[in-house]
C-alpha cells in the first residue's frame, strides 16, 4: 500500500513538472512571437510623417531674418522657405509650431514637432544628444553696442560687462567664454531693445541678422563692435534615432543647392550665398 502511494505521488508530481515546462514554453513562444510582430508592423518617424502629410517644424517667429511674422502676421524668413521647401521635397506640409528659443529643445524631446529650424549652431556637445542636418547655413558673431560705446572694440572687452543673451544659445557661451555677465532674455529682439535702452553693455549675435535689423530700423542707436573671424554652421535639428528622417533631409537640401533653390532664397534674404 505504501509502494502504491509512493507511485502515485511520483506520478502527480511528473504531471506538475511536464504541465508547468510545457507552460513556460507556450509563454517563451507567445512572448516571442509577439515581440516579431510589433518590430515587423512599428513605424520610423520618416514613416509617420508620409502617412499623417505633415511635417512638424519647432521654431521660434521672433528672429529676423530667418523665422518672424511679416507686416501681415505671416511666418517667413529663410529658415522657415528653407524648412518649407525640404517638406515640400518629402511630400509633406509643412506645420510650424512657435515655440521661445529656451523651450526649443525640451518641445523636440517631448515630440512637440519632428524638426527644428531655428539656426541651432552645430556643437558637439549637442551632437552628443541630437542629431544634425548637414549645415545649410553659416554666419560669424559679432558684439553689438550702443552707438556712443566706445569702451568694447574686441571680444577681450567682454569681461566683465553685461551682455543680453539666450541661455542656450551659440552667442551666449561667446559671451561667457570671453568673461561677460549674462543677462537672459527671450529672444533677439530683447537683446536689441535693451541694449537700444543701455540697460546691458552688449549683445553677442549672427552678423546677418544684426545686418537685417540695422536696416529695417535705421534710427535705432547700436553698431557693431566687433566681428569674429571663425564662421559657425547652423542645421536642422532631430531627435537622435530618425536616420531615415536626417538622411532624407539631407538629400532635399542637396538636391536645393543642385537645381539652384537655395541660392534664390539665400539671395532673397541675404543678397549671396550663405551657405559657405
Amino acid at each position: 500500500m505504501k509502494k502504491l502511494s509512493l507511485l502515485l505521488s511520483l506520478s502527480f508530481l511528473a504531471f506538475i513538472l511536464i504541465a508547468c515546462g510545457e507552460g513556460n514554453q507556450e509563454d517563451g513562444e507567445t512572448s516571442s512571437d509577439e515581440g516579431t510582430d510589433e518590430g515587423s508592423t512599428e513605424q520610423t518617424l520618416l514613416e509617420q510623417i508620409q502617412e499623417s502629410g505633415e511635417l512638424v517644424i519647432g521654431t521660434e517667429g521672433t528672429y529676423r531674418p530667418y523665422t518672424f511674422h511679416n507686416e501681415n502676421d505671416e511666418l517667413t524668413g529663410f529658415d522657415v522657405e528653407i524648412a518649407r521647401e525640404v517638406a515640400d521635397r518629402l511630400g509633406v506640409e509643412a506645420v510650424f509650431n512657435e515655440t521661445k528659443w529656451d523651450s526649443m529643445f525640451a518641445g523636440l524631446n517631448a515630440g512637440r514637432f519632428d524638426m527644428v529650424a531655428n539656426q541651432v549652431g552645430i556643437k558637439e556637445d549637442r551632437k552628443e544628444k541630437y542629431s544634425f542636418s548637414d549645415p545649410y547655413i553659416q554666419s560669424s558673431a559679432v558684439i553689438v553696442t550702443h552707438e556712443e560705446n566706445d569702451s568694447i572694440q574686441s571680444f577681450e572687452d567682454l569681461e566683465g560687462v553685461t551682455a543680453a543673451q539666450s541661455m542656450t544659445s551659440n552667442y551666449a557661451d561667446i559671451a561667457r567664454n570671453n568673461g561677460a555677465e549674462i543677462e537672459s532674455v527671450e529672444g533677439f529682439n530683447e537683446s536689441m531693445q535693451l541694449l537700444s535702452t543701455k540697460r546691458v553693455d552688449a549683445t553677442v549675435n549672427d552678423r546677418l541678422s544684426v545686418l537685417d535689423y540695422m536696416q529695417q530700423r535705421e534710427d535705432v542707436p547700436v553698431k557693431i563692435a566687433a566681428r569674429q573671424d571663425e564662421a559657425s554652421q547652423s542645421g536642422l535639428l532631430f531627435r537622435q534615432g530618425n536616420e531615415e528622417l536626417v538622411e532624407a533631409v539631407n538629400e532635399a537640401l542637396q538636391e536645393m543647392k543642385e537645381d539652384g533653390t537655395y541660392l534664390e532664397i539665400s539671395e532673397k534674404w541675404f543678397g549671396e550665398d550663405v551657405s559657405k
